[in-house]
């Protein structure tokens, strides 16, 4: 993977995430702190894309999904379906492995309030765009929610106007990857019923499934 698809520790392309991020450091000291790298390999067939880091999740440990309430069903979920082995332990030396999954965020600091910006979204957009480009065996490509659907769309060159988010909707986007939609796995949207375990990991079935003959 191109150095140039991940930003760099100290990125300053968004000011208020910056400041953000300096301010995390100096009140935890010990957290990852910095933009949060995408896990798995880089020949993977299947690329998740979440928003942003949570501020006690991957910002503090360094991995996506990893530490907060998101990761539990969304790695619980991959290692049933056979796109991850081992064990979640929310932390970044739990073991865990990816098996033909990518996962990435389309902002990769970590937002005030979990909340982005649309400029925020936009500036970032550019390293989600090489992370897809630079992936040569992706097939399929999982939006967790809205914003992830929409910047993915955005990178792959389309307008999302065009493209509208569903959940347990797939897209056919020519010359790229099959692009599938899920409710983001959020303690929100699961403690809400939003999204159950059982339509997350019908979404999931329903991508291996695809991967069988793509």
């Amino acid at each position: 993977m191109s150095a140039a698809a991940q930003p760099d520790r100290n990125c300053p392309l968004c000011p208020r995430l910056a400041d953000f991020r300096a301010g995390n450091r100096r009140t935890y000291p010990d957290w990852h702190n910095a933009p949060v790298d995408s896990f798995g390999p880089a020949n993977a067939r299947l690329m998740i894309v979440g928003l942003a880091p949570g501020l006690k999740g991957a910002n503090r440990t360094g991995r996506p999904f990893t530490g907060d309430f998101a990761g539990e069903l969304l790695y619980r979920t991959l290692i049933d379906f056979g796109f991850a082995e081992g064990r979640y332990g929310q932390s970044p030396d739990d073991g865990l492995r990816l098996l033909d999954c990518r996962i990435t965020n389309a902002v990769r600091c970590v937002p005030p309030e979990n909340k982005p910006t649309p400029a925020e979204i936009k500036t970032c957009r550019p390293f989600l765009a090489r992370e897809i480009a630079a992936a040569g065996h992706l097939r399929a490509i999982l939006a967790l929610g809205r914003i992830a659907h929409d910047s993915t769309v955005a990178a792959l060159g389309q307008r999302p106007a065009a493209v509208k988010f569903g959940h347990g909707a797939w897209h056919e986007i020519a010359g790229h990857p099959t692009l599938f939609d899920s409710y983001h796995c959020s303690r929100y949207n699961t403690q809400t019923g939003v999204l159950t375990e059982d339509m997350f990991r019908q979404v999931i079935g329903q991508i291996r499934e695809f991967l069988k003959t793509a």
